[in-house]
């Protein structure tokens, strides 16, 4: 923080690719003057000195050890799992943001409805010629479509992205059942079925669609492992967008091939780009897979994300400058 006149001005870093793109939106909208830094995770470091609030996805104690002034971590996400609490210096606060619940509840069902009508597959080979529909001539008509109407749709983890989906499930008419640490309910959430981590294995065995949603930590890293994935339905899809060490690796990919799941549409991955050029998201070739619907962690990126996101940190922003504490404070 330094004083120009009788202005008190913060110095506000932006850390990494993610960070940098809510930099312009966020300056925007502060009322308040503010001094920006904008660099990658590594290099940014030896800039942090005299920072107050630091926008990242990361924290390591590199960044902890020089960012001596820090008075806010804002992750400019909701997942946590890159950010060292340890490193944190005293005094600092950490927060975060959410507003892609909606953007990642209408991906789920995006994906539901691609996986089970075969979207893909039937545009490449109409624009080959092929009409694979009962106005084909030569052939017999496919089998007909299942409906969502109907369905149960499990969902692991009933927060804000859980119930956004839910929500828009009940719209297409599915039976929704859901699990999260607290199993309390409110009349307005009409679940067929609530329950605890306990309850796993149930939805599990009743879900037609399985959607992850769940924050990772120490007790949802391989939730779901070759026994967890045998129980549910041979014709299940399962859509993953919280974070892929949610599900072992291995044994996703062998359900798969193996046909024992109908299908999973993925959004978070196993390997991320570290540098330019081609980066397989995956140590199995998932790619190989007609039944996996790929997409590179898309589910959120939406227009209201960012308008969320980036009106969240330019509030935070003050309040920080004003010994408030901030919205979303997590710590």
């Amino acid at each position: 923080m330094r004083t120009g006149g009788s202005i008190v001005m913060l110095q506000v870093a932006f850390a990494g690719t993610f960070s940098a793109t809510l930099e312009p939106p966020v300056r925007a909208r502060l009322a308040t003057p503010c001094d920006v830094i904008v660099g990658d995770e590594i290099g940014i470091v030896s800039r942090l000195s005299d920072v107050d609030v630091l926008v990242t996805l990361v924290f390591t104690r590199e960044m902890g050890a020089a960012a001596k002034r820090l008075k806010l971590v804002q992750v400019p996400g909701a997942g946590l799992d890159r950010i060292d609490r340890s490193a944190l210096p005293a005094g600092a606060s950490l927060a975060n943001v959410y507003g892609h619940e909606i953007g990642i509840a209408e991906y789920v069902l995006g994906a539901m409805l691609t996986l089970t009508r075969g979207f893909a597959r039937i545009d490449a080979a109409l624009r080959r010629g092929a009409w694979e529909s009962q106005w084909g001539v030569g052939a017999p008509p496919p089998a007909p479509w299942p409906e969502l109407a109907g369905k149960t749709l499990g969902i692991l983890g009933y927060g804000r992205i859980g119930q956004a989906l839910a929500r828009r499930a009940r719209a297409f008419d599915m039976n929704v059942c859901a699990i999260r640490r607290d199993v309390t309910r409110s009349a307005a959430d009409a679940l067929a079925f609530l329950g605890g981590p306990d309850a796993l294995d149930e939805v599990l065995r009743r879900a037609d669609y399985l959607a992850i949603t769940l924050s990772l930590n120490d007790s949802t890293r391989g939730l779901l492992g070759g026994h967890e994935l045998s129980l549910m339905k041979p014709t299940a899809v399962l859509v993953n967008v919280a974070r892929a060490e949610i599900v072992d690796e291995d044994a996703l990919y062998r359900a798969l091939a193996d046909k024992r799941l109908a299908g999973a549409a993925l959004d978070v991955w196993y390997r991320y780009p570290q540098a330019a050029g081609p980066t397989l998201p995956a140590r199995q070739p998932f790619h190989e897979l007609a039944n996996v619907l790929m997409t590179p962690h898309v589910s959120g990126w939406t227009e209201g994300m960012l308008e969320a996101r980036a009106t969240l940190i330019a509030e935070n922003i003050p309040r920080t400058a004003r010994g408030e504490p901030p919205l979303n404070l997590i710590r």
